[in-house]
């Protein structure tokens, strides 16, 4: 027996093997495998026999393969992939283009599903680039399935198919059958959503929502199944969020006045004017800080627009009123970055600067410290404040009570310090307010002025060698570049597409193009240490070129870095894009960003084009939503959010009806009634991290 809790290996068939793979996929209990939902759908209602095909139809047939081969048309520089399949009637040709890993995929032998436009070619009818289920590859472990269980497979693949994330060895229809075998013989499924929400808002249960998800029988039950799903877990971000600012609302603060003439003496003594949003931004968190209730407010601002200065503005009221101040990085380098532009902005205040990490500690006391800048080494239980009023932490806002609570002398002290977060991923406001419900939000829109633009190119592959040399006489001035590439070592995704990838990308420009030259390498696998350490040569000098994959740090400051290399710039968003070229053109040298693709697609050109345009980043952002989508903009790991719920987060409309649910939630109901909310609360607070 399993219920909706269960771990997964209690359903029956699943052995080491699939336990492993379903690992992959995060489906660890029973409850995994039904949130486990299908991206996209594959309509295999017309099902016919071969014989029965007409030309220009979309059909579905059942065959076998019995034979499938691939050749290269060096002409048109094309793959093609051809197979030939059979079933009681006639045999049929497949054709696919530019999809030569289908040979490992498809083989002879193998029963299959295949659903596409019906073609007439030279040889007879075919099938061109169809969509293809194979039925006879299942990781059954010790389940045999017999020849019967095959041809009776179109039984399974009836109607509108759910298609899911799936991992090497762990198919779709596999899924479907262990969803469908869960869904017929689980009792009970928990529904934290209070039913007058649901009947308020027409809602359909949630034992019938996942039914239509998975096993839909049109396109309205998949809609009505998707609002229920996405709608819950929205709901769920909304009741956290408000639950948040309540009880922060709830919690006291020390009171810091604003003290304007020490404020407009500092600004005065800045080396640059402030921009309008800055001044904006700094009015803000100046009235919030004057409070008796906790601020609890994010400064967004684009790559270069200044934060870090309206940080220091509240740090210096703050100080100025003998309250202590701390300013939390998420690594050492960052830190260190910190300390010495906050040391140089305070230069000649009558201010104790202090910078505490793994590796560098205090001199003095920390009681002795106005401003103590450091890491996540700052939050550790030997580590206490004496009066901390104000907490700043860059590039990771999910920093509750209870951690503020735990960085105050004595955690039983009645007040909390001020929180100001701080993110250089600009996103729309909108989407902003939804995702940061329970923060004040800054926006910071403006660059400061002398910013000089960085010139961004799309390079063609017969310019490469010119983008060589540019970089080449880049170093010999004295500056450095970065390439970055997407992914880390060969795979066969990586070969099939052509994208570069950091490992190969490295050996490649330092034994043949730079040989000369010193290259470091950077990459999500490396330790904490590693990265830190390569990132600390490249910021001394000590590298001429730094490759990278996508874990090269938000926020790193190399002035002396001009040159922004993107290797499969089609393989990122506009954002990320933006982002990594936000890593040059930190200082008074002219700065280039040279984009390179494998990709010649009218979307790929289209969306380079953009960024080659723009350097607005909240455009960019509000674009990067618009063709990819909230879930993609994020990306799945990074939120913690389904990606149903990611997908519906730009429905204005849905979201407009999950506030008034949140308001109807809190008029009439309190979260400790209802224990089943109240649970899964606990479990979306472990899993959230917009940071």
């Amino acid at each position: 027996m399993f219920d909706y809790s269960s771990p997964i290996n209690t359903l029956s068939g699943i052995g080491p093997k699939v336990l492993e793979k379903l690992t992959k996929l995060k489906i660890k209990k029973v409850s995994d495998l039904l949130l486990h939902l299908p991206f996209r759908y594959e309509d295999f209602s017309n099902i016919k026999n071969i014989a029965d095909l007409v030309v220009g139809e979309k059909a579905t047939i059942t065959a076998k393969i019995l034979n499938i081969g691939q050749k290269r048309v060096w002409r048109r520089n094309m793959t093609i992939t051809e197979a030939l399949l059979e079933d009681e009637t006639a045999p049929i040709m497949s054709v696919w283009f530019n999809q030569p890993y289908l040979t490992n995929t498809l083989k002879k032998g193998l029963w299959v599903n295949i659903s596409g436009k019906i073609s007439l070619g030279k040889r007879g009818l075919y099938f061109s680039n169809p969509a293809f289920e194979v039925l006879g590859e299942e990781p059954y472990d010790e389940e045999i399935p017999t020849s019967q269980t095959l041809r009776g497979a179109r039984l399974h693949t009836a109607g509108l198919i759910a298609i899911y994330p799936e991992t090497a060895g762990l198919t779709s229809r596999y899924l479907r059958l262990k969803i469908k075998a869960v869904l017929d013989n689980l009792i009970k499924i928990p529904d934290f959503l209070p039913s007058y929400i649901s009947k308020e808002f027409n809602l359909i249960a949630i034992r019938q929502a996942l039914q239509q998800i998975h096993f839909p029988k049109n396109q309205a039950e998949i809609n009505n199944a998707q609002k229920r799903l996405a709608f819950q877990d929205i709901f769920l971000l909304q009741i956290y969020s408000r639950n948040e600012k309540e009880k922060i609302k709830s919690k006291l603060a020390s009171s810091i006045p604003t003290n304007l003439p020490l404020i407009k003496k500092f600004i005065t003594s800045l080396p640059f004017q402030l921009t309008n949003s800055q001044k904006l931004a700094s009015w803000q968190i100046l009235k919030d800080i004057e409070k008796i209730t906790p601020m609890n407010r994010i400064l967004v601002g684009d790559v270069g627009s200044g934060k870090t200065v309206v940080a220091a503005i509240a740090a210096l009221n703050t100080a100025n009123q003998k309250q202590q101040v701390a300013f939390l990085a998420p690594t050492e380098i960052l830190a260190s970055q910190h300390f010495k532009t906050l040391t140089n902005l305070f230069k000649g205040w009558p201010f104790k600067i202090g910078l505490l990490t793994a590796s560098h500690k205090l001199k003095s006391g920390l009681d002795k410290i106005d401003i103590a800048v450091g890491t996540h080494a700052l939050i550790q239980k030997n580590v206490k404040f004496k009066n901390l009023a104000l907490v700043v932490v860059d590039e990771q806002h999910r920093f509750g009570v209870d951690q503020r609570a735990s960085l105050l002398k004595d955690p039983k002290h009645s007040a909390v310090p001020h929180l100001l977060s701080m993110s250089a991923t600009p996103i729309p406001r909108t989407l902003a307010l939804t995702i940061y419900g329970d923060l004040d939000l800054s926006l910071l829109k403006e660059l400061p002025k002398g910013r000089k633009k960085i010139i961004t190119k799309s390079v063609s592959p017969s310019n490469r060698d010119k983008a060589y040399q540019f970089i080449e006489n880049q170093i010999k001035l004295g500056h450095q570049a970065f390439v970055i590439c997407p992914l880390i070592e060969e795979s066969e995704a990586a070969i099939m597409s052509e994208v570069k990838n950091a490992t190969a990308e490295y050996e490649k420009l330092s034994k043949n193009i730079f040989p000369h030259l010193k290259i470091g390498l950077l990459h999500g696998r490396l330790k904490a240490q590693e990265k830190e350490q390569i990132m600390l040569d490249f910021k001394n000098k000590k590298t001429n070129i730094l490759v990278s994959t996508s874990v090269v740090e938000v926020g790193v400051d190399i002035p002396n870095a001009t040159v922004m290399m993107i290797e499969g710039a089609d393989r990122f968003g506009l954002s990320q894009l933006h982002q990594f070229r936000g890593r040059v053109g930190r200082a008074e040298h002219q700065s280039y960003c040279f984009l390179f693709t494998e990709s010649y697609t009218k979307n790929t050109a289209e969306r380079l084009r953009i960024l080659v345009e723009s350097e607005d980043g909240f455009k960019l952002a509000e674009k990067d939503l618009e063709i990819r989508g909230p879930g993609q903009f994020f990306g799945r790991e990074q939120s913690g959010l389904p990606d149903l719920a990611m997908a519906s987060l730009k429905d204005t409309g849905l979201i407009e009806e999950v506030q008034q649910a949140v308001n109807l939630f809190f008029e009439k109901d309190k979260i400790e009634n209802n224990p089943l909310l109240s649970a899964r609360l606990s479990e979306f607070k472990e899993s959230i991290h917009w940071e």
